[in-house]
């Protein structure tokens, strides 16, 4: 069933241009959901992630990456990346192996928020250190979407705020709903515990080389007007979060047919 399976995805899969590479990442990705079916069933935790970083998974995540995204303080561009891509990918599997690799740190521009006269922060990684954070970012889905409510939409695959908006409509108009709260928390990114998101990701993970990586992203530090800043508390806003929150909006039908308008 999971060889059908891998074949029938790759099969109607354009964003890759060998078939081969796709049917490989998705059986890295049968191995991680294997692996943490083993847990939950021995209750124990999720072991040899660390593993699934490896060459062909992100020459697999280098093919789908835009070539229009910005670049990180090196200045090298997905173009200039895969020039030497063998051999940068060799490299730095190798770093990864024997604990030298070190993420680059992050470069910091602002961006309009909605409100009129602030400014939001934005990370942006180097390109090699995006490749590695998009294979994290798929590990760690497959670990904590089993345990996300299915009221939780945002920065989730396959969900959007226009899908969250539909669900607010059918509890209000068919489930007893006595309160409705919009709440924001005030920084929330910029102010994130490192030790108590380390201690969280520890409580269903056991690979230390796997948890080590996530740390050395948490401690890489900031460029900001040619300066660099530690960064000893929050995470960066514009990385992963953005990548893996990229919903088809024009695709979908905000509201429900059967909701009538005054």
């Amino acid at each position: 069933m999971e060889k059908r399976a891998v074949h029938f995805i790759a099969s109607r899969t354009k964003n890759y241009a060998d078939k081969r590479e796709l049917m490989n990442m998705v059986n890295e990705l049968l191995g991680i959901q294997y692996n943490i079916a083993k847990a939950n069933r021995t209750d124990r935790k999720v072991q040899n992630l660390a593993a699934y970083i490896n060459a062909d998974t992100l020459r697999a995540i280098h093919k789908t990456m835009d070539r229009k995204k910005a670049y990180g303080i090196d200045k090298v561009t997905k173009e200039d990346y895969e020039k030497n891509l063998e051999e940068n990918l060799a490299n730095l599997v190798k770093r990864m192996k024997n604990g030298s690799y070190r993420p680059n740190p992050t470069r910091r521009v602002y961006i309009p928020k909605e409100t009129k006269g602030k400014m939001r922060p934005l990370g942006i990684s180097c390109y090699e250190d995006k490749l590695v954070e998009n294979a994290i970012a798929q590990i760690l889905e497959q670990i904590y979407e089993l345990k996300f409510y299915n009221e939780s939409f945002g920065f989730r695959p396959n969900r959007n705020c226009h899908q969250a908006v539909r669900e607010i409509i059918e509890m209000v108009q068919y489930r007893k709903t006595n309160y409705v709260v919009e709440a924001d928390i005030k920084g929330f990114f910029d102010n994130v515990d490192h030790e108590w998101l380390m201690k969280m990701l520890a409580h269903d993970i056991a690979d230390r080389k796997f948890l080590e990586i996530i740390d050395k992203f948490l401690k890489a530090g900031v460029m900001e007007n040619g300066k660099y800043l530690d960064s000893e508390r929050g995470t960066p806003q514009g990385g992963l979060c953005r990548a893996r929150h990229n919903p088809p909006y024009d695709e979908i039908d905000v509201m429900p047919r059967y909701v009538q308008y005054s």
